[in-house]
């Protein structure tokens, strides 16, 4: 019988692989200003940073600050963000948000987790990703890569079944100064080599860590074994 890999010897890998080949990483979002971070973060929800790199240049000229779009009226917005996904709906948070900015905030964006998520539009991976990436605060945030890759790899328990249950898990075992870091290294990963429906699993550098690697490993042997007791 196997002994699986013990899950700190998975982030000691995970980790050490990164801070080499990763050191210094950040938002793939192209952005000017807090607030344009902000509006880039609600827009990517279920969208590719690519679509939202392709209709922020635009968005921007016509509403650069919370001000300028607090202006705007929901449709006057839809007309910028029309091929993003769900564009009623972050069209519509996207001008009360900015309302919302003005008028509690003096246009600016707030820095702290509870003010951010009382925000139009803003959860709690959006603002985590707020406080990391605009302020250099220590966050987790959990969108569906780091939700996929944290389970297949093996970072979090199959009973982490939420995106607040894989974020209290990484937050354990990542230190705290790395945890921006290391949202980033697990996103990138998920998205470029540990892909939802075909992993590039030949192309993965930090496979000798991976659960689902040694759980398929472990079953060919099983396989291998169960054939030499038939014959």
């Amino acid at each position: 019988m196997s002994v699986l890999m013990k899950r700190e010897e998975r982030y000691q890998i995970l980790l050490e692989h990164f801070r080499k080949e990763m050191p210094n990483v950040t938002t793939e979002l192209e952005f000017g200003s807090e607030f344009q971070l902000l509006v880039a973060v609600i827009l990517s929800a279920q969208c590719t940073d690519k679509r939202v790199n392709q209709v922020t240049p635009e968005l921007f000229r016509h509403y650069p600050t919370a001000e300028a779009m607090a202006k705007a009226e929901a449709e006057d917005i839809f007309v910028f963000v029309k091929s993003v996904s769900y564009p009623n709906a972050k069209a519509a948070h996207l001008a009360e948000m900015a309302r919302q900015l003005v008028e509690r905030f003096d246009g600016k964006v707030p820095s702290t987790l509870d003010e951010l998520t009382s925000l139009p539009g803003v959860g709690r991976k959006t603002a985590n990703v707020m406080l990391s990436v605009a302020f250099g605060q220590a966050a987790m945030p959990v969108d569906t890569h780091v939700y996929r890759v944290s389970h297949r790899i093996g970072l979090v328990s199959a009973s982490d079944n939420t995106p607040r249950k894989v974020e209290e898990r990484l937050r354990k075992y990542i230190p705290q100064e790395e945890l921006g870091l290391a949202h980033h290294w697990i996103l990138l990963h998920g998205r470029y080599v540990c892909t939802a429906r075909k992993p590039h699993c030949e192309k993965c550098k930090i496979a000798e860590g991976c659960l689902e690697r040694e759980k398929m490993v472990e079953g060919r042997g099983k396989k291998v074994e169960g054939k030499k007791q038939k014959v």
